[in-house]
């Protein structure tokens, strides 16, 4: 389906991307875009040619620049207003749960809202250059709906001074902090992007949707309970047809063919 604030694509290695195009507003996150972003997700969900996502942005500097600000102060009735902010834990909910590996491409600076869906994606390489922040405070708001996310990835401490302080962070200090798994050379983003793309899209389907349903419904579970869940995911994976081939292939010394099943 066609849409109007972002591009999608498919590879013929099954990888999706995703890319926020609003360059005029620097892809703030505004009803629309974030309706299609999640319909384009869905699409990704249910396709079974699609291995693995991408989100990116067709802006040259940003990611994006966070939520749309002129709703924060618009005059409606206040229940438009938080029925208005539901799109946000739904599209962390659906990244969670795609079945699928996503990567954040960070080709440019990521702010406030959009800080919070680059930390639901499974992965992220930001390019050198790009900045991370929550400046909400900096306008009188606060970065309440991505906070659980940052707070879930990065110490506490360090995320006390990102929404207290208001202050951007470099890429590399995003990668220090654990935000961003690499930072990439501008000449080198694209590449570094596609090949981990390709490394994602290869995988068994099957055995990926299982994982990644089990990254996401762990990650709060009581520790003995998560050991008990994640020993009857095994037991599952046990039963699939592609753990078979995988340890085959294995021992044969060649590339496993995955029947996604």
């Amino acid at each position: 389906m066609p849409y109007a604030t972002l591009r999608y694509e498919v590879s013929e290695a099954g990888a999706a991307t995703i890319a926020l195009d609003q360059p005029d507003t620097r892809n703030a996150l505004s009803d629309e875009l974030l309706g299609e972003l999640i319909a384009a997700l869905e699409a990704a969900r249910d396709d079974a040619a699609v291995r693995c996502v991408v989100l990116t942005s067709t802006h040259d500097r940003i990611f994006s620049a966070g939520a749309n600000l002129g709703g924060f102060a618009a005059d409606v009735p206040l229940v438009h207003k938080h029925f208005g902010t539901e799109k946000f834990p739904r599209l962390f909910r659906l990244l969670g749960e795609l079945g699928k590996p996503s990567l954040c491409a960070a080709n440019g600076h990521v702010l406030a809202g959009a800080l919070g869906i680059a930390l639901a994606c499974d992965l992220i390489i930001a390019k050198e250059g790009a900045r991370f922040g929550t400046p909400e405070i900096n306008v009188g708001v606060f970065p309440f709906m991505i906070m659980a996310l940052i707070y879930r990835n990065v110490p506490r401490k360090k995320t006390n001074e990102l929404l207290l302080l208001g202050e951007q962070i470099s890429a590399a200090e995003a990668e220090r902090i654990g935000i961003v798994n690499r930072v990439v050379a501008a000449e080198e983003f694209d590449a570094a992007v596609a090949e981990w793309a390709r490394k994602l899209a290869s995988k068994s389907p099957v055995m990926m949707k299982l994982g990644k349903d089990a990254m996401f419904r762990q990650l709060d579970m009581e520790f003995l309970a998560a050991l008990d869940f994640l020993r009857s995911q095994l037991s599952l994976a046990f039963t699939t047809e592609d753990i078979q081939e995988g340890v085959k292939a294995f021992f044969e010394k060649r590339e496993p063919e995955w029947k996604g099943r």
